[in-house]
Formats: C-alpha cells, structure tokens, sequence
C-alpha cells in the first residue's frame, strides 16, 4: 500500500532522512522505532504533505504523493495523529470530529460521528466541552477519533502514548490492536519499543535518518542491538 524508496529530506542543508526505504502493506501495523532525533516524524511529516523530500519517491496504492499536497493526500486515505495530538482546543469536542472528515462528501458522516461517541464515550459526555479543556488521554482519544471520521486506508500514529499514564498508554495499543484486528492499516512511529513490537507484525529501526534495522516484530525484540537501543545505549 504504501512504498517509500530511497527517500532525503533535508532541513537548512542538515539531512533529516538520508536514503529511507520501507514498505507497508495492506491490513498490517508496522512499527517504526528509534530515539528522539532520529527522523521518525520527519518521515511521516514526508509521507503526510508536511516535509519536502530533496529526493526519493512515496507511493501510496499506486498514486505518486510527491507532487499532491496534504489535503489530497487525506483524500486519498493517508491520515496522520501528529505527535502532541494537534487537537482545535478553542473548538468543541464535536467540532474537532466533523473537521476530521471535513473532505468528506459521502451520506455517512453523521453515522460515523455516533460510532465515534460510541467507541469513545468519554467524548460523547464532553462533545459540547472545548477540546483545550480535556485532559492529555482524551485529547488522544479526540486526536485519534477525529482521524477515524477521514476513513483512513492507512493511520499513520506519531507518538500515541507520548505523555500518558500507564493505565492509557494499556487503553491506546489496546486501540491499535483493534484497529490491526479490523483490517486498518497502521504505521506506527512509537519510543515504547516493546509495545510497538508486541502490537505491529513487521518494524523498522532508525537511527540518525536512517533505517538500520528491519523485520518481523518477534526478530527485531530479540535482537540485542534492538534490546540496547532500548535500555538507551548506541547500536553496535
């Protein structure tokens, strides 16, 4: 579904992305490790329309992204949950989800808006509340039921348990989980790097623009240079 080939982006002559390749296909979760700094959002901003590739090609289910913008690219099904969660805090909880399939021309928004409130009853309690007034998981909870009213083909997550307790952080994979059950095709940018592998089938490690590792969720929780990274130390 979507292929990234031998992908550059560069920041102020400072390379942030320095020959990506990975695919995802559809109907899995892929994982996409690595420290801070390594140029994880900075892929998925390429992906979404919000970074400039210097070089490289994306292709999502045949169509070429590099000459769409971001708007286009939603349409095509590629939606993003930036990394902080980007709600609209002065717009209601209900304004924040009608924005989120605000391309949309199809009968079924109103239908999907109550699945939505429904699968998130927190949000249906507070729909007439002012996003900035909800706490940090239900922002997320907002953040990642607003991508769901864009019908996404491919989610792309950017740092979904960033800042949660560990009692939301067990609620927010438990979503990813359902979401990979369903058919939803995820990428998944995430520092908790055993959970991102217990939840993806496939993963890729980056580490300074580069991808340095790559395969099966089981083999990459088993690698010792993986197991490294992790407890904070280089790879070897």
């Amino acid at each position: 579904m979507l292929a990234i080939s031998d992908l550059h982006v560069a920041y102020g002559g400072i390379l942030a992305l320095r020959g990506v390749t990975l695919r995802v296909d559809e109907g899995e979760v892929v994982a996409l490790i690595g420290a801070n700094g390594a140029g994880k959002s900075t892929l998925l901003n390429a992906v979404a329309g919000a970074a400039n590739p210097s070089a490289g090609a994306i292709v999502f289910d045949g169509h070429p992204l590099t000459p769409l913008p971001g708007h286009e690219r939603v349409a095509l099904g590629l939606v993003l949950i930036p990394e902080g969660r980007a709600v609209l805090k002065r717009m209601t909880v209900e304004e924040n989800l009608w924005m989120g399939a605000h391309l949309r021309r199809d009968p079924d928004v109103a239908r999907d808006m109550r699945r939505m409130f429904e699968r998130f009853p927190i949000l249906a309690a507070r729909h007439h509340q002012p996003a900035g007034l909800l706490s940090g998981g239900e922002q997320q909870m907002l953040a990642i039921a607003r991508a769901l009213m864009a019908r996404p083909r491919l989610l792309m997550m950017d740092e979904p348990s960033l800042g949660l307790t560990p009692r939301l952080v067990r609620e927010v994979f438990g979503m990813i989980a359902a979401f990979r059950d369903e058919g939803l095709t995820v990428l998944l940018v995430e520092q908790n790097a055993h959970e991102a592998l217990r939840v993806a089938g496939r993963g890729y490690v980056m580490e300074t623009g580069r991808i340095v590792l790559a395969g099966a969720s089981e083999e990459l929780r088993a690698d010792p240079r993986v197991q490294a990274a992790y407890l904070g130390s280089s790879f070897a």
